[in-house]
């Protein structure tokens, strides 16, 4: 796919939505990193479920730790995997108590340093709470860049440093919520609704399909 194609792309999503973001509710840095660890094999909607009476409840390093394991996993029950997400959270808060002041690092190496988180947590963070221009590439920007042809790659990795070298300067900050978006709610897995999708002139996926 050439930059002009690519610029069609971003610019029809911008159109579309000129101010993406998760759909995951949160109040700070700190609220945004547990929920995102809390995301993995989990929905948007099950995780702000849960984030909803938990952080009334507890919303900092400090109340959270205070909670234990224990006390963390009633409110998280019903995310796939509870059991590690409670004990890694416990881990992460102590650490940034006792490493960051309390505060979400801002760096990649920080941020992976501690439990629970991988390069597409540290990516979303560096990205939605500090405004770099990261490409967190999760199932659905995985999919959606290889069918449309964006940036085809055979795994995350690959897909996510083709897609920051290939995505115009302008769309980087935003690039990452457009297609996860994009993924969720038009190019769906099973059966992507190209009926309705805007950028179908541009997909190498429908265009096959059609030759």
């Amino acid at each position: 796919m050439n930059t002009e194609k690519r610029i069609a792309i971003y610019s029809t999503l911008q159109e579309r939505m000129p101010a993406p973001t998760t759909e995951l509710r949160y109040q700070s840095p700190f609220e945004l990193l547990v929920a995102v660890v809390l995301s993995a094999q989990a929905t948007d909607v099950s995780v702000n479920k849960a984030t909803d009476k938990l952080f009334p409840v507890a919303r900092t390093p400090e109340a959270i730790a205070a909670l234990g394991v224990t006390g963390l996993k009633p409110y998280i029950r019903t995310i796939g995997l509870y059991n590690s997400k409670a004990e890694n959270i416990i881990k992460t808060c102590k650490l940034l108590i006792r490493n960051h002041n309390s505060e979400v690092p801002r760096s990649r190496e920080e941020l992976e340093a501690l439990p629970g988180v991988g390069r597409k947590t540290a990516n979303v963070i560096l990205n939605t709470a500090f405004g770099e221009p990261t490409i967190a590439v999760d199932t659905h920007i995985f999919r959606v860049a290889n069918r449309t042809g964006l940036a085809k790659g055979k795994t995350p990795l690959e897909v996510e440093r083709k897609l920051t070298k290939m995505t115009p300067d302008e769309f980087k900050k935003d690039a990452h919520h457009w297609l996860i978006l994009h993924g969720r709610y038009v190019c769906k897995a099973r059966t992507p609704l190209c009926g309705e999708c805007p950028i179908i002139e541009w997909c190498e996926y429908r265009n096959k399909a059609v030759a």
